[in-house]
């Protein structure tokens, strides 16, 4: 049961990052994405920061030599943006960027490519994010993009089936469990007052 158990998890953290919100293939023209919002989510940053959380490590899962940064700062009454850089389709089919990586000479001990240049932006489209939730903002992000949303396969959708009724039977199990404690200590009561022990009753 605990070899179910642990295969389950990380068969969900797999699906997780796989599929969602946010799992699209972005087209070759789409060179570098940045985000700008606040640390907090007062004063309409709680879109982004959800969108930040939920979607971009789905996108850059799908799409890992697109460099996706992200600056959040202290002004919290400043603007939450989604800038995404685009360069020409010939410059793209010319230029074949690196996978971007936070490994660095810094931090790795084996030898690390010299980071290459990517294809220049010719043009950039900004979205406002602020007090709009992770849903709009991608939404506007995809239909800008015209990014390919990546479905679940059909090995994908039966092993979220599998996940579903496995959390089912656990929600069963825990029921039942609690059922069975609650009955013994029922008995318990009734066996220690039939003995006429009070103070056992109470504690």
């Amino acid at each position: 049961m605990v070899a179910v158990i642990k295969r389950m998890r990380k068969l969900r953290a797999l699906l997780a990052i796989r599929i969602g919100p946010g799992a699209a293939v972005l087209p070759p023209e789409v060179t570098r994405i940045h985000m700008d919002f606040a640390r907090d989510i007062e004063d309409g940053h709680y879109g982004p920061r959800k969108f930040w959380r939920n979607c971009l490590p789905r996108l850059k899962y799908h799409n890992p030599a697109v460099p996706m940064t992200v600056n959040r700062t202290k002004d919290q009454s400043g603007p939450a943006l989604l800038t995404i850089h685009f360069t020409s389709p010939s410059a793209a089919e010319d230029i074949k960027t690196e996978i971007s990586s936070t490994t660095t000479k810094q931090t790795s001990s084996a030898p690390v490519a010299a980071t290459k240049a990517g294809p220049p932006t010719e043009r950039t489209e900004v979205i406002n994010m602020k007090h709009r939730p992770e849903s709009e903002i991608l939404d506007q992000l995809l239909a800008i993009t015209r990014a390919r949303i990546v479905k679940p396969t059909a090995e994908e959708t039966r092993q979220i089936q599998e996940i579903e009724d496995q959390n089912a039977r656990s929600e069963r199990d825990s029921i039942m469990m609690a059922e069975v404690n609650a009955k013994r200590k029922r008995e318990e009561a009734i066996l220690i007052q039939a003995r006429g022990d009070p103070d056992a009753l109470m504690g």
